[in-house]
């Protein structure tokens, strides 16, 4: 029997699944359901919200100090992947950690800019009356829209991060999103250099 070890505790896994949840209703629902889409997007925003602030306190393999790497170190990672040599990480190896800060810059422009979007189109919502949503709707829409597709182009390239990675260390890295644990007998490179 394989050994493991807890790995992503219970919030961080709540968190990843409702964000695809709720990412995905407000993404679809843009055009026909506004009121649905509006609540999901107010939902994102709390959640990335919360991921911040458990980036900041959360457990040891949540927290931004165990995953964001130097671009460096990102730039090794990459380069030794297509190559079969990139290292196992137990928390999220230096792409990874790169892809969750980039995820995480993205959403925050699509909840910000859908939230003065709506604050200027409908005089509601939290932005309604302030500075940001004084800015014309059409280029608020273009802004929530560029930032709502590069989130989903940066889904696309996570996806494929974690197939990649689960096929090269040979675990499956969307079960451990699942249950929180990862196999604990195989090498792993926990270097942290800038």
């Amino acid at each position: 029997m394989t050994q493991t070890l807890r790995v992503w505790d219970p919030l961080v896994r709540i968190f990843h699944w409702s964000l695809v949840l709720f990412f995905f209703t407000a993404y679809l629902s843009e055009d026909d359901f506004e009121s649905l889409h509006v609540w999901a997007g107010y939902t994102v925003a709390g959640l990335v919200t919360f991921r911040i602030i458990w980036g900041l306190i959360g457990t040891r393999h949540a927290r931004f100090s165990d995953f964001v790497y130097s671009p460096a170190n990102v730039f090794r990672y990459l380069i030794a992947l297509p190559a079969g040599r990139a290292a196992r990480y137990i928390g999220h190896n230096p792409a990874g950690g790169a892809m969750i800060i980039a995820l995480l810059i993205s959403l925050a422009g699509t909840t910000l800019f859908g939230m003065a979007l709506y604050g200027a189109d409908e005089h509601a919502g939290p932005l309604a009356r302030t500075w940001l949503a004084s800015f014309g709707e059409h280029d608020l829409e273009e802004v929530h829209e560029f930032f709502a597709n590069l989130t989903l182009a940066l889904v696309g390239l996570h996806v494929a991060g974690v197939l990649i990675s689960s096929l090269l260390h040979r675990e499956n890295l969307i079960r451990a999103m699942i249950t929180g644990r990862k196999a604990a007998d195989m090498q792993v490179d926990e270097e942290k250099t800038s």
